[in-house]
């Protein structure tokens, strides 16, 4: 017989598709602009859908970035587009086992995240996670607006980092000023400019821009 008082759901979701996850205990004036980071293909190395914690592996170029604003009192976040759950690839259970592990190697190397945002709603997924353009899926903004009501965020001095175009079309839909894509070119549109990070001239930029803020 199950545990009457055992949690329906032992992780930290905000909804079927959404989790939320606040790490660590820093607090921050409100107001405060944010680094957001997607996470494979930009903090780790991309396995497809990443589902073995032991395969985890850190880009090393983005650990300075990421300490840079825990020296400044900048959050850093998070948000990831995890479609491999409602595919029914992995479970949350395995997103937990392999996120741990991520944020592990960042504080391994002095660097800390302070909070991680995931949805897994995909129009191939089943259930309640088969949803067509869901609000909080990137290119929409969902999960950098989520993360600026939770911790009081500018958006418009916020940052963006990021391998593939959704994530700076987030971003600009967030209303973020500026973003970096991993191994792209400059672009952008009004409001919004796209910078490249394929170089350690380009991480001298965005290191830049993160001790600005």
């Amino acid at each position: 017989m199950a545990d009457r008082d055992a949690p329906l759901n032992p992780y930290p979701l905000a909804e079927p598709g959404l989790w939320v996850e606040r790490v660590g205990e820093r607090t921050f004036a409100a107001g405060t602009p944010a680094l957001f980071l997607d996470r494979d293909g930009t903090i780790n190395v991309d396995t497809g859908y990443p589902d073995d914690p032991a395969k985890m592996v850190l880009l090393g170029g983005i650990v300075p970035v990421i300490a840079a604003a825990n020296r400044r009192g900048i959050p850093v976040v998070i948000v990831t587009n995890q479609s491999g759950i409602a595919r029914g690839y992995f479970g949350w259970g395995d997103f937990a086992a392999v996120n741990g592990r991520v944020l592990d190697l960042l504080r391994a190397d002095n660097a800390s995240v302070d909070m991680v945002v995931a949805c897994a709603y995909h129009d191939a997924g089943e259930g309640p996670l088969a949803i067509a353009d869901h609000p909080m899926r990137k290119p929409n903004p969902g999960m950098l607006l989520e993360a600026a009501k939770r911790l009081g965020l500018d958006l418009k001095r916020s940052l963006i980092v990021g391998d593939k175009p959704a994530d700076m079309e987030a971003g600009r839909r967030a209303g973020l000023s500026r973003g970096w894509l991993v191994d792209g070119d400059a672009t952008g549109e009004a409001g919004f400019e796209v910078l490249p990070l394929r170089d350690r001239d380009d991480l001298e930029g965005l290191l830049a821009a993160v001790e600005a803020l």
